[in-house]
């Protein structure tokens, strides 16, 4: 089994300077597991690439660079579709925040409740004993508020944080999502950060089973902008909602074909959503 670190950036240059070192630390101290870090640069103006590609000459790094700055969509898609290509069906996938305001400390749970059986864990900043430091309490209410809604809206079990980035997933379920939803596996991808939302949406769809760690989420580490746009990623979520919902089309109304992988292979599945998704009208296409 290996442990592939997603890292999506954007001007991330003082932030990987600090991030970088502590994932030796822990591989070396902590976990002596085989690991890989992906750092997907998305078209970056600042010395990210350079930083990477210095820390890759005693780490194992992989940098894939954008020319033009996609949003984190494009740059979720481009590593996961890469991970998809490259990755065993044993090993882990752990994505993180590049800011630095994510702790890889906190893996090492992660890598635990993954053992127990589950298919994604998640972070959650408001399971017993998370946190939160540096966060304003206008932030801190939206956020709260935003999780609420969604909670809501698609109700996953096992799920309390919908918008904290840091997960770990199972690859082989990386690798079914991207066969069988293909170019749509994250298909929000103008939406500013709502593919974070979709990515757990469309798994779920395939009946993957969620669990959380409690972590604490360093924002007061923060050294650079963040590059959330609020007004878009709102929309976005509305936006799925709506797509998630739709009466005879919507996404969730395709759960019980999709969910049903432990019955057909994943091939079988694939062409039995492509032809349903095929039939259907082009607004209703939008929403498969």
């Amino acid at each position: 089994m290996k442990i592939w670190i997603f890292l999506p950036a954007y001007n991330e240059e003082e932030s990987l300077v600090n991030l970088l070192p502590k994932f030796k630390e822990f591989f070396s101290q902590e976990r002596q597991i085989d690991y890989s870090i992906l750092i997907v640069d998305d078209g970056s103006s600042d010395g990210s690439v350079k930083v990477a590609e210095a820390a890759g000459s005693d780490m194992p790094i992989k940098v894939i660079k954008h020319s033009m700055n996609r949003g984190l969509g494009e740059t979720e898609r481009s590593g996961f579709e890469y991970i998809a290509e490259n990755a065993g069906e044993e090993d882990i996938v752990i994505r993180l925040d590049c800011d630095d305001t994510h702790e890889p400390q906190y893996i090492a749970s992660m890598l635990d409740k993954l053992e127990e059986g589950y298919d994604v864990v998640n972070t959650s900043r408001f399971q017993p004993g998370g946190y939160q430091m540096g966060v304003n309490s206008y932030r801190s209410f939206i956020s709260r508020s935003a999780n609420v809604f969604m909670k809501i809206l698609f109700g996953l079990t096992g799920m309390k944080d919908y918008s904290c980035g840091f997960r770990a997933y199972r690859v082989k379920k990386i690798k079914d999502a991207v066969k069988v939803f293909g170019n749509n596996f994250l298909q929000m991808r103008g939406f500013g950060f709502t593919s974070t939302l979709e990515i757990i949406i469309k798994l779920n769809l395939l009946g993957c089973r969620f669990a959380e760690v409690p972590f604490g989420l360093r924002y007061d580490q923060k050294v650079t902008e963040s590059k959330m746009v609020s007004g878009t990623t709102m929309l976005g979520y509305i936006v799925m909602s709506a797509l998630y919902h739709l009466p005879c089309s919507g996404w969730r109304t395709y759960k019980k074909l999709l969910s049903g992988l432990g019955d057909k292979s994943v091939d079988e599945i694939a062409k039995e959503y492509l032809k349903i998704k095929s039939s259907k009208s082009i607004p209703s296409r939008f929403g498969a």
